[in-house]
């Protein structure tokens, strides 16, 4: 288990950044959690996606599969990669503040 500082604010994560509660989630939470991602400023295009992963997350109990993220979202696969690099269903769902999508190593 680990802590992510944001405003002052202790919020719980565990062994691999991904917040315990998503009730703690917040468009700060995000933008702290991309930094530490190496992404410096979330685009529009960076929100579709974190929108869609939570939409998923709220309405199946997990995130989407690449697969789907890349049919469903409007996004490309190139444009995700290039959006979150090095993982972007891992990336995506860490910071939209949702459990690591099933399938992921």
């Amino acid at each position: 288990m680990g802590n992510l500082l944001v405003g002052g604010k202790s919020i719980p994560t565990d062994d691999e950044g991904y917040l315990v509660n998503f009730a703690d989630w917040t468009k700060e939470v995000a933008e702290v959690i991309a930094k530490e991602e190496g992404i410096e400023n979330l685009t529009d295009r960076h929100w579709l996606v974190i929108e869609f992963m939570q939409k998923e997350f709220k309405e199946h109990g997990s995130g989407p599969s690449i697969r789907k993220l890349t049919k469903e979202s409007g996004v490309s696969t190139k444009e995700l990669y290039e959006l979150f690099p090095k993982g972007p269903a891992k990336k995506a769902a860490k910071i939209a503040g949702i459990k690591k999508p099933v399938g992921c190593v």
